[in-house]
């Protein structure tokens, strides 16, 4: 048999009348002068923003720096626009001057001289190209055009299928050579489109002449294509949103905290029609000269560069949700595939590397332009 018994009684601390005065006293300085440090403590720098339009496309910049006088600002100005400027008078299919648009003019089999940034581009579309067995091409515009998209005044309808088969005929990756200096077709009718890929090597053209400005923590985002460099103001990671692939709305889907990285999306939720009680996207495989018909809403790639993000995003989402996945997955790319359930709910699966930089970034709710 056991008895509850009651603890031994501690000693109280016996406090002087004087010192119940001045214990509530002291407290109250020293809550004072805690409030007085916090209100007197320097506030993080807001970053220095800068927007505009090019390419057919808004662009954004933040600076983790807010501390710029008008010189300094205006000299980062003049280099953002440069570079966008170079970018679009070089890449645009909009301009008849253009390098590309003149390249596409050039009916001949013979070598066409092209600057370095051009033939990077191609060079790059030409291994997203391989790696993805043709699901990304940068000759596919033809077809595009003939469903009513990109560079045309043409009403979006479907193409006669004689004229969709005349056109697949010259749509190939590999009819395009990229040699030194120089681009040459195998047919002289082969017309090229970087829209797939061109905003992505500007973001990255931007970033690093901000670098040789000496502004090496920034954020570029060119038409919803991303890169996060080094960190943000107050210090954190800068939050980039993946957008809902929702048509009647703009809400983030997933933020994520990035540090030297791009990221970039491809979805069909902007830009398709409905002809006939059908809906067609404005990405079109290549392959089959048919807009896209799988349940992938969109991708998001995360890469180094966001040339490699832009081309990837638009090749996976061609391949859809199981081949991209599985190219994903053989690859070690990272990317996150958002997926259209019947029910008009979406479902998300995400690769293993984009698993891996999610962890190891984090995500928060607060969110920096999104991508899309």
């Amino acid at each position: 048999m056991t008895s509850a018994v009651d603890p031994p009684q501690r000693p109280g601390i016996a406090l002087s009348g004087r010192a119940r005065i001045l214990l509530p006293l002291v407290l109250l300085l020293l809550l004072a002068v805690s409030f007085h440090r916090l209100a007197c403590a320097p506030l993080p720098p807001e970053p220095a923003e800068f927007t505009g339009e090019s390419m057919g496309t808004s662009w954004s910049v933040k600076l983790a720096t807010g501390d710029l006088d008008a010189a300094a600002r205006a000299e980062v100005m003049r280099a953002i626009e440069s570079e966008l400027r170079a970018v679009d008078e070089a890449m645009s299919t909009w301009r008849p001057s253009s390098e590309l648009s003149r390249f596409n003019a050039h009916a001949s089999t013979e070598p066409f001289p092209v600057s370095s940034g051009v033939l990077t581009v191609f060079r790059i579309a030409a291994e997203v190209s391989e790696l993805s067995g043709g699901a990304f091409d940068v000759t596919v515009g033809p077809i595009v055009a003939a469903w009513g998209f990109g560079a045309t005044d043409r009403i979006p309808a479907p193409p006669p299928p004689e004229e969709l088969e005349q056109l697949r005929r010259r749509v190939g990756y590999r009819f395009v050579e990229v040699r030194d200096g120089a681009l040459r077709k195998s047919r002289g009718d082969v017309v090229c489109d970087l829209s797939a890929i061109a905003k992505g090597y500007a973001v990255d053209r931007v970033s690093e002449a901000l670098v040789q400005l000496g502004h090496l923590d920034h954020l570029v985002e060119v038409g919803g294509e991303v890169r996060a460099q080094g960190r943000r103001f107050d210090g954190a990671a800068w939050r980039v949103a993946v957008e809902m692939p929702d048509a009647g709305a703009r809400d983030a889907f997933e933020v994520l905290e990035l540090r030297d990285v791009s990221l970039a999306t491809s979805g069909d939720y902007r830009n398709f029609y409905e002809s006939g009680g059908r809906r067609y996207s404005h990405t079109i495989d290549p392959r089959t000269g048919r807009p896209i018909e799988h349940s992938l809403a969109s991708v998001s790639v995360l890469h180094r560069d966001a040339v490699h993000a832009d081309a990837l995003a638009t090749a996976l989402n061609v391949l859809g949700p199981e081949a991209g996945y599985s190219l994903a997955e053989r690859e070690g790319l990272a990317a996150l595939f958002i997926v259209r359930e019947t029910d008009g709910s979406f479902s998300a699966r995400a690769s293993r590397a984009f698993e891996a930089v999610r962890a190891g970034a984090g995500a928060t709710r607060d969110a920096e332009p999104q991508a899309h």
